[in-house]
């Protein structure tokens, strides 16, 4: 079984593949699909569920709650709150000069090993020599 973190840029595509600014919804389906299957196991960061919250308020308040109680249905790993996660966090958000929420997803990933899966493409562009983050439009399922 693979494992991943999907940060909000991904998760949101879930709920709103029909906004006319998203691209690579197809492979955010498949990715969530493969979570679906248990052929791929998401490690989040505790914060994840109020981010993407948050933006679907903003996107789609006649169905933000609908799709919250969906994203809560999804068997997501949330481990607790590690202070490795956070110091790395902020080592990258000060280095980067970015937002904390983004280099929080980037941080589990690093500390676990494992690939963040993203579509944030300024993150990425900023982040990717440290390794463990890739493209959402590259992902092959």
């Amino acid at each position: 079984m693979k494992h991943h973190v999907a940060d909000a840029s991904v998760a949101v595509k879930w709920f709103v593949p029909e906004a006319v600014d998203e691209a690579n919804v197809d492979q955010a389906m498949r990715l969530m699909m493969a979570g679906k299957r248990q052929e791929a196991q998401f490690l989040q960061p505790p914060h994840w569920v109020g981010e993407i919250a948050a933006v679907l308020a903003r996107l789609t308040p006649s169905t933000a709650w609908v799709s919250v109680k969906a994203l809560l249905q999804l068997e997501f790993v949330i481990p607790a709150d590690h202070p490795h996660y956070y110091q790395r966090a902020i080592t990258l958000s000060q280095h980067f000069d970015h937002h904390l929420f983004d280099t929080l997803y980037h941080a589990v990933a690093l500390e676990e090993s494992i690939t963040l899966i993203t579509a944030d493409r300024k993150y990425y562009q900023k982040a990717c020599t440290l390794g463990c983050i890739m493209m959402l439009e590259d992902f092959c399922g």
